[in-house]
């Protein structure tokens, strides 16, 4: 669908206008910041994963919140983000994430960057990686199943390759892997990457305690920013102890990606930033 024909459709325009205004004058404070290659961004980064309805728990959950995430409600929830102090999203390389984002940007959205997680087929993945960078991701990581699926298939040096086309196009260029051993992995072997997005479980063997605590272990071993993930089991956790446990394992360099489900906690994001600061000192 074209973009405009989507905008029309969602009558996203005023929505984007009525939560920009809520939210005029009102800058959220400052999170900690790191660095991903030459980009810099706040310590806590959104997910995505709620928009598309992957609550990693149950079918009826995945359409609960399909049904809760127009377009509109996007929207509102980027700005609260920006509200407060998140400066950075990790999002697909979706069309309809794609028009919204764009459109978000041009009328003043205040969550300026895209961290774009590319996730096609093998086959479509350089020119989705292009598509990405052109529709204005200021950062590219590659997708931890795909990566995940490429090392099992004995495929890391196509990794390598898309990590480096990432980097020929101008944009610091990640991986991620809901695996500990792939990033030390691709470390050993010299991948040209900026930064890494570890999963701190493995959903396809359940969200077991021991697997936390070998990706933060490794998390560890990287020198380059590492940026956890499924810090809370995609819910299972208390958010106080989740947030507590990786922050203070992880170092200053990295930082955490945690999506938000407001259905329920309309006050989640803000928790969630509240959370990182105190454990950031």
């Amino acid at each position: 669908m074209h973009r405009r024909d989507f905008i029309a459709r969602s009558a996203l325009g005023p929505v984007l206008a009525a939560a920009i205004q809520a939210a005029a004058g009102a800058d959220g404070e400052p999170l900690p910041r790191i660095a991903l290659g030459d980009l810099e961004v706040s310590r806590l980064i959104l997910g995505s994963n709620p928009f598309f309805g992957f609550s990693h728990q149950t079918a009826e959950r995945d359409q609960e919140m399909r049904d809760y995430f127009t377009p509109g409600r996007m929207v509102e929830t980027l700005e609260a983000a920006a509200e407060a102090g998140i400066t950075a999203i990790a999002a697909p390389v979706y069309d309809h994430w794609i028009d919204l984002f764009t459109r978000y940007r041009e009328d003043g959205g205040r969550l300026r960057h895209w961290l774009a997680q590319p996730d096609p087929a093998p086959d479509a993945m350089e020119d989705t990686i292009r598509r990405a960078v052109d529709a204005g991701a200021e950062a590219v990581f590659i997708q931890g199943h795909v990566v995940d699926n490429q090392f099992a298939a004995g495929e890391a040096e196509t990794v390598r390759r898309w990590v480096g086309l990432i980097k020929d196009l101008g944009v610091p260029a990640g991986m991620a892997s809901h695996l500990h051993t792939t990033h030390l992995e691709a470390e050993e072997a010299g991948f040209p990457t900026d930064f890494y997005f570890q999963c701190l479980y493995n959903p396809a063997e359940g969200y077991l305690a021991e697997q936390r605590e070998r990706a933060l272990d490794a998390i560890g071993c990287i020198e380059k920013p590492v940026i956890a993930y499924k810090i809370l089991a995609a819910g299972r956790n208390d958010p106080a102890e989740g947030f507590a446990t990786a922050l203070g394992r992880i170092r200053e360099k990295d930082g955490i990606c945690v999506g938000i489900f407001p259905k329920e906690q309309p006050n989640q994001i803000a928790e969630n930033a509240e959370l990182t600061r105190l454990n950031s000192d």
